[in-house]
């Protein structure tokens, strides 16, 4: 157990629910399969980036920041929520964004505009690697800004996913329900991370599956090093006496497909099928993908009728609103 005691501002409405997913589970003839609605955080369409922000925010107000630089790409979801956090703190955000301006803003980047973020576009990459640059420009101007690295994911933002394993913990144990997998999007970390060490730490033995969604390197290493690197620089940080490994870690890369935002069947499929038996959304670049990755293990008996799998819903509704045309298709 340690003891979490950083700077917090609140930005989201939580624990966010847990239920079953009763007609897809009779759908496919089992397992009994429930699911974390992170969808629901209540910041600007909700998502998971919210519990890592409500720490980041907290750290950056605590030390006298009034600014916030992060980055991604156009559709970011953390980019979004980010926007969205600053303009409920009183901060000015400055947003780091791959590739060009669109003629009509659609979907995350809509709503970035609505929440009156200063955009800097970067045509030769989408993981804020401009920030940097983007933050001594501001410095310059007399400004104080605080970096949040792609996906809210550093020893900071971590600790909202360490904790979000005790708030599932303590809704099972309210529901009397024992999970034995659960399955979610892993792309820049944190929650990955975040949920590895929230394992240990709240003694829980459920088995983490991530699915990875993005083929490129993240500052120079394959992304299983980058989660391993992150894990561990969180537990020293925290005062978590524990080394992590590649065994503490099970990362599924074979659902790529097309690669990063490119919308495939497996996609597709997801999200159709979710909607009709469920009428819940999930994106076609994270929970789109992660979600097909379930079903297909599913599909492929990977998992018995007596588990019981959770699929962490990471967020990321709006922008299925841009990438409306490929989803129909």
């Amino acid at each position: 157990m340690i003891h979490i005691d950083f700077p917090k501002k609140q930005l989201g409405f939580f624990p966010t629910p847990v239920t079953e997913l009763k007609q897809l589970s009779k759908k496919l003839g089992g397992p009994k399969i429930f699911i974390k609605r992170d969808d629901l955080t209540g910041l600007a369409f909700g998502g998971n980036k919210t519990r890592k922000l409500e720490y980041l925010i907290g750290d950056a107000l605590s030390k006298g920041c009034d600014t916030i630089v992060t980055g991604g790409a156009e559709q970011s979801n953390h980019c979004r929520q980010t926007a969205a956090a600053c303009a409920v703190s009183g901060l000015e955000c400055h947003l780091v964004l791959g590739g060009s301006e669109p003629e009509f803003p659609r979907g995350n980047f809509l709503l970035d505009k609505l929440f009156g973020v200063h955009v800097h576009w970067d045509n030769l990459f989408r993981k804020g690697e401009k920030i940097p640059e983007v933050s001594e420009e501001l410095i310059q101007l007399g400004k104080k800004p605080y970096i949040i690295p792609y996906g809210g994911s550093n020893t900071i933002g971590i600790v909202g996913f360490i904790e979000a394993v005790n708030e599932l913990k303590t809704q099972l144990n309210g529901m009397n329900e024992k999970i034995s997998h659960i399955v979610f999007a892993s792309s820049s970390g944190g929650t990955h991370a975040g949920l590895v060490l929230g394992k240990h730490v709240y003694n829980q033995n459920f088995d983490l599956i991530g699915i990875e969604i993005d083929k490129a390197e993240y500052e120079g290493l394959i992304y299983s090093d980058h989660l391993l690197k992150l894990a561990n620089l969180s537990a020293g940080f925290l005062g978590i006496a524990h080394t992590f490994t590649n065994k503490d870690f099970i990362l599924r890369d074979e659902y790529l497909g097309g690669g990063y935002g490119v919308v495939g069947e497996l996609e597709k499929n997801a999200i159709k099928i979710l909607a009709k038996t469920e009428g819940i959304i999930v994106d076609p670049v994270y929970t789109g993908r992660a979600f097909g990755a379930l079903l297909d293990m599913i599909q492929r008996g990977e998992f018995n009728r007596s588990d019981t799998v959770l699929f962490w819903h990471t967020g990321g509704s709006p922008s299925i609103f841009s990438y409306g045309e490929n989803i129909l298709m």
